[in-house]
């Protein structure tokens, strides 16, 4: 057992704050399938046999989209592209998978752009693109890019349901053989981080606890993990 000593109170938890309230792994074995993202999981999962060599994964903020692409460019051993890169890669060519994280959100270079997905269409070159918003509103004016683009198997993930998240953390409090209240689980929902990675951070970090304490999961010690996950959040963010 690690980070937390006995009889610690909240306000010394800021000391192990960073230590257990860190960013989940986005790892396949910490990834959580539910009815939001089969699809799009399972072909991830199947590469390198796809139909097609273009994906995109479309889906909001905090909906596994990051966690899937992850798993993804582990399994393919894929260039994970920058705006700066594009040019280089396209002039260079090869068939080796390459990645593009919100793809609407970071204004690529469109003609870089292009080249990249003709090489995929042309050369059969695995390509996964994540973005939020549909295609007709990416900001690329470009419309060779757009009409390559919407060649792309897509598939749609979403933010997980309180029933979801409910399920999420059944599952992980009984792989670890702890039995938690259905109300703990229900207070933790209304006020946690709406994403799969936050159940498996949550779930860790109470463990954590509970453990170092010697006491069962609470409604106050799962509203300690909900503070020290904030706190968390915001020193990562000002960091």
């Amino acid at each position: 057992m690690s980070g937390i000593p006995k009889n610690t109170n909240f306000k010394q938890s800021k000391q192990f704050a960073l230590d257990l309230g860190h960013v989940p792994s986005l790892s396949l074995e910490n990834f959580i399938v539910s009815d939001a993202n089969s699809m799009a999981f399972e072909h991830v999962i199947s590469f390198p046999n796809w139909r097609s060599p273009m994906t995109i994964i479309f889906g909001p903020p905090k909906s596994g989209k990051s966690h899937l692409a992850a798993i993804w460019q582990e399994k393919s051993n894929a260039i994970i592209v920058t705006n700066d890169m594009l040019e280089k890669l396209t002039k260079h060519g090869g068939v080796q998978p390459v990645l593009l994280e919100n793809i609407d959100q970071h204004g690529f270079d469109e003609h870089g752009l292009f080249h990249l997905l003709n090489q995929s269409i042309r050369a059969s070159r695995p390509v996964l693109m994540t973005a939020v918003k549909p295609i007709s509103q990416w900001p690329y004016k470009t419309a060779d890019v757009i009409s390559r683009a919407r060649l792309a198997t897509s598939f749609n993930v979403a933010t997980p349901d309180d029933a979801q998240l409910s399920q999420m953390f059944i599952k992980l409090f009984d792989d670890r053989q702890i039995i938690v209240d259905p109300k703990i689980i229900g207070y933790l929902i209304s006020r946690m981080e709406r994403s799969s990675e936050e159940v498996v951070a949550l779930v860790a970090l109470m463990d954590e606890i509970a453990l170092s304490k010697g006491k069962p999961i609470t409604r106050k010690l799962a509203s300690e993990a909900l503070e020290i996950r904030e706190m968390n959040t915001s020193d990562a963010s000002k960091s």
